[in-house]
């Protein structure tokens, strides 16, 4: 499952600044999450460190982004194969 921002989201910076795979990004009101980066932090840390950092707790689980906990493994071990391709 991808994470999602709602609109209670108040732009504080730190999610970004917490997601190790770059899937937070300014969007034109909000913060947003790419649902092809994020891995929830499967393959960095035990919980995903925007829902840890974010002080208002805008951040659920993006219903229309379903995925198992392999799959987000699987799609960590592919966008870190991404990274040492561009090495």
């Amino acid at each position: 499952m991808a994470l999602i921002i709602t609109d209670e989201c108040i732009n504080c910076d730190v999610c970004e600044l917490a997601c190790p795979n770059q899937a937070i990004s300014q969007g034109e009101f909000i913060y947003q999450i790419d649902p092809n980066h994020c891995t929830e932090c499967v393959g960095h840390y035990d919980e995903p460190q925007c829902v840890q950092v974010c002080p208002v707790a805008c951040i659920p689980v993006n219903p229309a982004v379903i995925e198992t906990k392999e799959q987000l493994l699987a799609k960590y071990e592919q966008l870190q194969e991404g990274k040492s391709d561009e090495q």
